[in-house]
């Protein structure tokens, strides 16, 4: 690392504490399962040490490994095989009160079921169960694509495969808490759409968030509404899509963008198991399996652990160290920029104005180029520690911060790392010009055919 050199990669723990329990000749089963919506579980099975030996240690890698599962995969129980006191400690921590407060209390919401932490027997120990939804890659009929960011909304009219009708509209969905903006905003965009077809056969939407058979559970779209008007949220926000569909009398499919990006890709690619990582504002995540299918996971990244140095970078919103928000997004190149000493315009007021001063200047101030070599090696163990999860062909790396020739240096650096781990994954840096209204185009392919 070149400005970061306290930074402690949680692959390198993870796979250095996994030797070590295997030495040890005392170690025992660690078996993991989340339930999440509609029945769905996921299984991790690993090994920590027996009950009494390095309990602190057993603790630390457990409480990690279960944090990321939860924001890669997402659920609402944990079905827990583990030695005693590692049990105990893991029930308290994602408790009321305990460590991983947040994190619970999160996922309670999301699924809208109380979140525990369940002791089973190696043999009551629930199986795999996983949705693989086929989406994606369906253009036949009339087709509405929706993709809702953060600045602009972008809408396509695809008619058996053919883009008949494209547009972007600018919007300003964080600054409102008045749904009604939310919700005429969407359906105007809609509507221009629908006037280029026949007929509106089904409807699919890229959207930021958290999204449950259809229905939004939470989005930094919606961020004003749920935070200041909790009980329109209720009412209006969380079926807003659905809602919306039902003026058309036709159905709806709805993803996070993340997803539809990693499809947008495999489409391009041809090819599947794809992972998109974008970096910008945060840290978003996506990913198509190798059936070419979205898997309903929340794919929340940015609060996955990458970083285990104990004075790791702090997330403002779950108050917790060295998670991937922190790491791939504006504020990682901000924070390695102050560390590098690096002075930067006092005109540049918010963090995008800063990562663009930053970016303008590559080539005039040699430092820079070091601040995106660490991003990369970020980048790198951090693909290795996902890739444990995920299996994974392609890395697409999208965002603001990949921008420029800084993306490039981010890509060789964290394929360097992959090589001297013989991970044959391949980085993609797709042309920006290629997604803004691709994503659209892929969206409408959502809904299965009609």
């Amino acid at each position: 690392m070149n400005i970061d050199s306290a930074f402690k990669p949680i692959y390198e723990y993870y796979t250095d504490f996994l030797k070590k329990v295997e030495k040890s000749k005392q170690s025992a089963p660690l078996l993991i399962a989340l339930e999440r919506n509609d029945g769905f579980v996921y299984r991790f099975d690993t090994a920590v040490y027996e009950d009494g030996v390095h309990d602190i240690e057993n603790s630390t890698f457990t409480e990690r490994l279960i944090k990321t599962l939860l924001w890669i995969v997402g659920g609402y129980k944990i079905y827990l095989h583990a030695p005693a006191t590692l049990f105990t400690r893991m029930k308290k921590a994602f408790a009321a009160g305990g460590k991983r407060e947040f994190d619970a209390a999160f996922m309670a919401r999301i699924y809208e079921n109380p979140f525990t932490v369940v002791y089973r027997s190696a043999l009551d120990m629930p199986d795999a169960l996983e949705s693989g939804i086929s989406l994606g890659g369906n253009y036949n009929g009339c087709r509405i694509g929706f993709d809702a960011g953060g600045s602009d909304r972008k809408v396509s009219a695809v008619l058996n495969g053919n883009v008949v009708f494209s547009e972007e509209t600018v919007w300003n969905p964080k600054t409102t808490n008045d749904y009604r903006y939310h919700y005429d905003g969407i359906l105007d965009s809609i509507k221009k759409a629908a006037a280029y077809l026949p007929r509106v056969d089904c409807i699919g939407v890229s959207s930021a968030g958290v999204y449950v058979n259809n229905r939004t559970m939470t989005a930094s779209l919606f961020k004003k509404v749920q935070d200041e008007k909790p009980e329109d949220f209720e009412a209006h926000i969380k079926n807003i899509y659905i809602d919306i569909a039902k003026v058309f009398n036709t159905k709806v499919e709805v993803a996070n963008d993340g997803d539809v990006a990693a499809l947008a890709g495999a489409i391009d690619l041809n090819d599947n198991r794809v992972l998109g990582i974008a970096m910008g504002t945060s840290e978003a995540g996506g990913y198509i399996d190798e059936n070419g299918n979205i898997k309903g996971w929340l794919n929340e990244l940015a609060f996955v652990p990458v970083d285990l140095q104990k004075d790791g970078a702090v997330c403002e919103w779950s108050g917790d160290k060295g998670c991937g928000v922190k790491y791939f997004s504006q504020d990682a190149v901000i924070r390695l920029a102050e560390g590098a000493k690096i002075k930067l315009d006092p005109k540049a007021v918010t963090p995008a104005q800063k990562l663009k001063y930053i970016q303008e200047r590559y080539h005039s101030d040699p430092k820079i180029e070091k601040i995106f070599e660490d991003i990369g090696e970020y980048f790198g163990w951090s693909i290795l520690w996902y890739g444990l999860f995920y299996d994974i062909k392609y890395v697409l790396l999208l965002g603001r911060v990949s921008s420029g020739p800084g993306g490039n240096v981010i890509r060789k650096k964290a394929g360097e790392i992959l090589a001297a781990h013989k991970k044959s994954v391949i980085i993609e840096l797709p042309d920006e010009s290629n997604r803004r209204v691709g994503q659209a185009i892929a969206a409408a392919s959502l809904p299965r055919a009609t």
